[in-house]
């Protein structure tokens, strides 16, 4: 795959509602993503709770995204806060309300698949009827076409950018820069990207999570169980920074983060439940703190971001 030119940056535009600054700069973005799975989907604990027993595990996700949905309809004053839900197709299926509820809210439904495998673990033909099932699941339910995919624990896979097009999907959120954590995928081919954008030679855009660079080294920003882990004033500061180089943050978190009182699963390693429960009971509070403190921030879903992107270049 060659490398695609940087988008073009535009002169003016009016963006989610607020226009250029007096001095002609855009105002930074906050895109706001959530990986839409129950405490019992995660990787970490997939040794010790196998598929076939998802069905007769307690649902805690309608719930902890609602609750997710009312925090954010209080946030942003006249910056309507929106989101971009992936969700899973196994979710979505058992919980079709809960898809129209997201979507009747303002924010953007896309897919994270059906259920929850890695893409390294599916063959193409796996992989596709997962891309399609998930994708047409939404749709199905929504009445409208989908978007956007972000594949599970961010395991993208060059044949994975083949696939989406082929599929039909117009972008996809699933490369992760930080290479600390072994499920995260690689791709070697990806641009750089512009305004949190990069389009790939197979006319795919990427659209990146958000990482700190210091020293050269890629620090984990963009959101998940780092973001449960750093202080809030120096995880806002670092978001503020971030965005005034990139002109976007990219963030992303699970409904499970918000709900403290999810069952235990004991048998996992201390890392695991380290990893998993770290200041759950913190971290609605956190996210309202630095949704609070973005002042100046343009609240958007990946497709509108995108969409004014294109439209500009």
């Amino acid at each position: 795959m060659h490398r695609a030119e940087p988008l073009a940056r535009a002169d003016e535009h009016q963006h989610g509602g607020l226009a250029q600054d007096a001095v002609g700069q855009e105002p930074p973005v906050f895109l706001l993503t959530v990986d839409v799975e129950d405490w019992f989907q995660v990787e970490n604990f997939k040794p010790w709770i196998p598929f076939d027993s998802w069905g007769s595990r307690e649902l805690r996700v309608v719930d902890n995204t609602l609750r997710l949905l009312d925090s954010l309809e209080t946030l942003g004053g006249d910056r309507p806060v929106r989101a971009t839900f992936f969700i899973l197709g196994w979710v979505a299926a058992r919980c079709p309300e809960l898809v129209r509820e997201m979507d009747a809210r303002g924010h953007e439904v896309a897919s994270h698949g059906y259920n929850h495998r890695l893409v390294p673990t599916c063959s193409d033909t796996e992989l596709a009827e997962d891309l399609v099932s998930s994708r047409h699941c939404l749709e199905d339910i929504l009445g409208k076409p989908v978007a956007g995919y972000r594949a599970p624990s961010f395991s993208i896979e060059p044949r994975l950018i083949r696939l989406l097009a082929e599929c039909g999907y117009r972008y996809d959120a699933s490369y992760n820069s930080f290479s600390g954590n072994a499920r995260y995928g690689s791709f070697d081919d990806m641009p750089p990207a512009d305004r949190g954008v990069a389009l790939l030679s197979n006319g795919l855009y990427e659209l990146p999570v958000s990482n700190l660079t210091v020293a050269g080294r890629t620090v984990p920003w963009g959101g998940g169980g780092f973001f449960r882990l750093i202080p809030k004033h120096l995880y806002a500061a670092g978001v503020k920074s971030e965005a005034a180089r990139d002109g976007v943050f990219h963030f992303y978190l699970h409904p499970w983060e918000i709900d403290p009182g999810q069952p235990r699963v004991r048998q996992a390693s201390a890392m695991f439940k380290f990893r998993h429960y770290l200041n759950l009971g913190h971290c609605l509070a956190k996210l309202t703190y630095l949704l609070d403190h973005l002042d100046g921030f343009v609240f958007s879903t990946c497709s509108e971001h995108l969409s004014h992107v294109t439209e500009k270049a």
